[in-house]
């Protein structure tokens, strides 16, 4: 509104005990200061201050004002101050939502180094598969994967999850290797229910195959199909960072090596553009940390 500005430009004169002075110390003309407090006065319906040409003398309702509008304009600078601070000092506590398995596996070592660098920050997670409500529920930031549903929050895309085909050594002595993706028709898939399509789209460069998917699980959870893989119930689609442990242990192998799914794009998901440093920071070091782990998986595939 622009009474507070003018209420603010009040408090200067008064603190100036003059027009000229409080116009030189804002950089603006005397002529527009004057009149801004006229209209202020105007707004009001009562006359603040006395103007001659030696002096300003406040008014009884002047005084009254000046002492309430002081504390305001002050809370306000200290308001405008703190948040400065906040943007070149990263503090405060920062709550995340986050999905349980891609927490555990992929957030949690980056999340540990993200707090050496920033000690004054600290963490309030809620681990949750669902979509929550950034508007109406206190969180600075929810960490999701695939696309966001609601185009009214603020979407970065944080980094690219690339999947293979994994299945345990003993269900592919029981049940055979697959040597095309076709014979995926033959097998038990372990399909995630988010992913609201009846197949799996897997690629060779240019060449493009949809398996329908057949079996008796769907889940909605991609550390549960981890899991069932491991316990030979089935082939699973999965990260190669989110198995590496068990494909080292022996526990899983790669299957059909030269296909791959279409990648899972992972989003900082927020209310606004305008954000703390807390907030920028870790969307920043989580984009940053998580690529490399991404390449780093890759490579290794």
């Amino acid at each position: 509104m622009v009474l507070l500005n003018d209420i603010a430009l009040f408090v200067e004169v008064v603190k100036a005990r003059s027009f000229r002075g409080a116009a030189e110390a804002l950089g603006m003309p005397n002529s527009t200061l004057s009149r801004r407090i006229s209209q202020l006065e105007k707004a009001i319906g009562l006359r603040l201050m006395h103007r001659t040409t030696r002096k300003m003398e406040l008014t009884e309702a002047g005084l009254i004002y000046y002492d309430r509008c002081r504390r305001i304009v002050d809370e306000a600078r200290l308001a405008h101050e703190q948040l400065g601070q906040m943007l070149l000092q990263p503090g405060g506590q920062l709550r995340v939502s986050l999905s349980v398995d891609f927490a555990s596996v992929f957030l949690a070592p980056v999340i540990a180094d993200f707090c050496a660098r920033y000690p004054d920050i600290s963490f309030d997670f809620d681990y949750t598969p669902r979509h929550v409500d950034l508007v109406s529920e206190p969180f600075d930031v929810a960490i999701r994967l695939g696309e966001p549903a609601d185009s009214g929050l603020i979407a970065r895309k944080i980094a690219r999850l690339h999947r293979y085909l994994f299945a345990s050594p003993e269900y592919i002595r029981n049940r055979g290797e697959p040597a095309h993706p076709d014979e995926l028709l033959l097998h038990e898939c372990l399909p995630m229910s988010t992913d609201n399509t009846p197949h799996w789209a897997l690629f060779r460069g240019q060449e493009c195959v949809n398996v329908p998917l057949q079996g008796k699980f769907l889940m909605n959870s991609v550390g549960m199909i981890k899991r069932f893989a491991t316990l030979n119930l089935g082939v699973g689609l999965l990260s190669a960072e989110l198995v590496r442990e068990e494909v080292n242990k022996g526990e899983l192998v790669q299957i059909l090596p030269e296909w791959q799914a279409s990648a899972v794009s992972v989003y900082a998901i927020t209310e606004t553009r305008l954000l703390p440093a807390k907030t920028q920071c870790f969307i920043d070091f989580l984009k940053e940390n998580l690529n490399q782990m991404m390449l780093s998986s890759t490579s290794k595939t």
